[in-house]
């Protein structure tokens, strides 16, 4: 969950580094550093903090190397601390790492290298890896060019668990090395120099030509060459990858935060990721080669995903089962990992992953794969380590997403997974063809729509600071609005840190609704005709008892005597979240707002969970 940035070239490393960092910092952190080759020895400066505090460390200004590796770590192993904060040297300050990921055998690893004379200064897991490099250099008597190379293979080869590692050296100090394993990082290919990045966006402005490394993939970088190796160091060829993101995505634009900027640029979201894939009338799906046969033999359906992307596969459950009559569970990665599903090759297993990196999704990925299931990665970043491990992968075409908490992957996944039910649909002909017909000019009209919704924010804005004291909120909804409610409880606790819960409103009498008192504050979805009075009767349930009430809704509620409705356009019930959501997304932002937080970097979370 850490940010990691590199640097090899001819300009002043130290300013790209901080940069570079900045860019990171909504991956979330407790403190940042970073090193650099001075006169072939290695000099290293961090802190705990943020980002900026580097520019007031004594001696910073004087760095002058063109070589460099830097890290925003977000503490596991280790209170957040100067010592804790990386990069970490050796012993003799021969090497230098950053190190994004845990080292689940640190502990053993930690207690060999002290047997052998090694001592250590901080509490972390990565501490082992330059002394473990250290190690390895020391034992190899040749004189081999490749013999940091070497050292480095060698040391990781020791590490059990997750990790994504920049290695500098006195040693060879006109290199770099980088690994990874089931953690994210890219390189970035320049004119004479290349950047190293745990996301894309950090590096984006600098070019937009990246290689991907799989797993146990070393690469040894100069300021004009790359050259990648295998576990075996045989030399492998890679190419590159062209991303079209534009780096002005990673920039406010004059919006006061990102998660503003990002609600606001839901309709082009929207649009982008529809795309070509509907055209006169048909859904293309070139990179999938299901067959109706295929389709036809298939007894279920998986869509696997955490939080926000975990909702989006919830709304589309709904999709799924009314267009291809398949049934759909919809699991927690971290959850389906560990309950040993029943997968076969009869199974279609989906993983939603904004980034491409989240473990616990990857990981139950792997898990389907080896039970004989087809597996179908979505994600927003080309060339992610999910899209890389499933067996087929479609993109969201949102761009760069900076906020922590979430706006328009979401939107941009429920579009991109509404377009493949209705692909499915189309192969097995087992959905009304009105029905599926609608749905494609619905969608087709989504993103005005959402524009719409986005010209009247004031009622929510009003409503936001009359309840921004509050201490628990409830969403209700029915059908596919209890899963928007989900999402809406999630968005306000991430960024406001108000206790929220979402409930299915026929749930309510089932013990919630002892919860409910004078001035509570309950926000109830209604987007389903055909569910809309129950929703009703649930909502005077609740106004009885003294609560506040907010209503999102596309139906005509102006003579039911309720205090706030938020009237949205109308629009098919199956894909009525790209619409609801908006207000809800408003509302937490707002409340956040008000309440003086911060709104892109909210406390103890990260952008992209790369850790169990």
């Amino acid at each position: 969950m850490c940010g990691i940035v590199g640097y090899i070239g001819n300009k002043k490393a130290s300013s790209i580094l901080i940069q570079g960092l900045q860019r990171l910092e909504y991956r979330g952190y407790d403190s940042a550093g970073i090193a650099t080759i001075e006169k072939n020895s290695i000099k290293i400066m961090k802190d705990k903090g943020r980002v900026n505090n580097l520019y007031n460390l004594e001696g910073i200004d004087n760095l002058e190397g063109t070589i460099g590796i830097a890290h925003t770590r977000w503490a596991t192993h280790g209170k957040p601390s100067k010592d804790n904060a990386h990069p970490h040297y050796d012993n003799d300050n021969m090497f230098a790492v950053v190190h994004n990921g845990i080292i689940e055998n640190y502990n053993e690893l930690r207690s060999e290298l002290i047997e052998k004379g090694y001592h250590f200064v901080s509490q972390t897991d990565t501490e082992v890896i330059p002394n473990l490099i250290n190690y390895y250099y020391k034992q190899d008597k040749t004189k081999d060019d490749n013999k940091v190379l070497k050292a480095v293979k060698n040391a990781c080869m020791d590490l059990i668990g997750s990790f994504a590692i920049e290695v500098i050296s006195s040693e060879s100090p006109e290199n770099m090395i980088v690994v990874r394993k089931d953690s994210p990082l890219v390189i970035g290919k320049g004119y004479k120099e290349n950047y190293i990045a745990s996301d894309i966006p950090a590096i984006l402005s600098y070019t937009k030509d990246f290689y991907f490394l799989n797993d146990y993939e070393f690469a040894l970088l100069s300021r004009d060459k790359i050259k990648f190796y295998d576990t075996n160091l045989v030399e492998i060829d890679k190419p590159t990858k062209s991303i079209e993101w534009d780096s002005k995505g990673a920039e406010k634009d004059g919006y006061e935060h990102f998660m503003l900027k990002e609600i606001y640029e839901q309709p082009i979201a929207i649009r982008e990721t529809i795309g070509t894939r509907l055209s006169n009338g048909k859904v293309i799906f070139d990179e999938l080669d299901f067959s109706k046969e295929y389709l036809q033999s298939l007894n279920k359906i998986f869509i696997v995903a955490c939080g926000t992307a975990m909702h989006a596969g919830i709304v589309s459950k709904t999709i799924f089962e009314r267009l291809c009559k398949i049934p759909v569970e919809v699991e927690i990665a971290s959850e389906f990992r560990y309950r040993d599903p029943l997968i076969d090759e009869k199974t279609l297993a989906i993983y939603i992953s904004q980034s491409g990196e989240t473990a616990d999704t990857i990981a139950a990925l792997k898990l389907a794969k080896s039970k004989g299931a087809k597996t179908l990665a979505i994600s927003n970043v080309i060339g992610s380590s999910i899209t890389r491990e499933a067996d087929y992968s479609i993109y969201t075409h949102a761009g760069p997403e900076i906020a922590v908490a979430s706006t328009k992957a979401y939107t941009s996944q429920i579009t991109l997974l509404t377009l493949l039910a209705i692909y499915c649909s189309e192969k097995l002909e087992r959905a009304d063809s009105d029905k599926i017909t609608k749905l494609k000019e619905d969608l087709l009209e989504a993103p005005s729509k959402v524009e719409e919704v986005l010209k009247n924010t004031s009622q929510i804005k009003k409503f936001a600071k009359k309840v921004h004291k509050e201490k628990d909120m409830f969403f209700l909804g029915r059908g596919i609005d209890y899963a928007v409610s989900l999402e809406g409880s999630l968005k306000l606790k991430e960024i406001s840190y108000i206790h929220s819960e979402g409930y299915a409103s026929g749930e309510l009498k089932h013990g919630p609704i002892a919860l409910i008192d004078t001035g509570v504050t309950v926000i109830s979805i209604m987007t389903d005709p055909k569910l809309v009075e129950k929703s009703i009767s649930n909502v005077q349930e609740v106004i009885t008892r003294g609560a506040k009430v907010l209503i999102v809704t596309n139906q005509d509620l102006e003579n039911k005597g309720f205090e706030l409705v938020i009237k949205i356009p109308e629009i098919s019930t199956e894909i009525s979240p790209l619409l609801s959501i908006v207000p809800l997304q408003l509302f937490a932002y707002y409340i956040s707002k008000e309440k003086g937080l911060d709104v892109d970097k909210p406390r103890n979370l990260a952008k992209s969970v790369t850790v169990e």
